[in-house]
């Protein structure tokens, strides 16, 4: 029931998000041209990522996948909020973050451990949030990952 609410609250604040606040290019990218690079590079693992889930690019909102990928978190609503606390221990701040974190502490108190050790991975990693990743597609993953320390 707290992950239909929550899921509820999302899609309720995905758009006014995407058209007020988030100011970015959306990328002239299909995931079907992202699966036509080579298989080790991010822009590849995008694509997987996108078909596995039955996803298609969210217009302004790329990034917030690039991260799943980056970070290897799944799509559960915990997870969902999990990477927003690892994302928050990177450096990220934004409403939406505060949002999801706010809710997602409130509802899922029994996920706390599990919030505290994404915010402290993000923390130990190098500060990637801010990147700009459609010029980084075409580099492999495991670098990106190893050269930010994200664990």
């Amino acid at each position: 029931m707290r992950d239909l609410f929550i899921e509820k609250l999302y899609d309720i604040s995905k758009k006014p998000y995407q058209k007020f606040l988030k100011k970015n290019e959306p990328w002239k990218i299909t995931h079907k041209e992202l699966l036509l690079m080579p298989e080790q590079t991010l822009g590849f693992h995008l694509g997987h990522f996108l078909s596995k889930h039955g996803f298609e690019i969210q217009s302004k909102l790329e990034d917030h996948d690039v991260f799943h990928v980056l970070t290897n978190t799944g799509i559960t609503v915990p997870e969902e909020i999990g990477m927003q606390y690892f994302l928050f221990g990177n450096g990220k701040r934004s409403l939406y973050l505060y949002m999801v974190i706010a809710t997602g502490t409130l509802f899922y108190p029994d996920k706390i451990g599990y919030f505290e050790n994404q915010y402290l991975r993000g923390k130990n990693a190098f500060q990637f949030h801010n990147l700009d990743y459609f010029k980084m597609l075409s580099i492999p993953l495991k670098t990106i990952q190893t050269t930010f320390k994200i664990k």
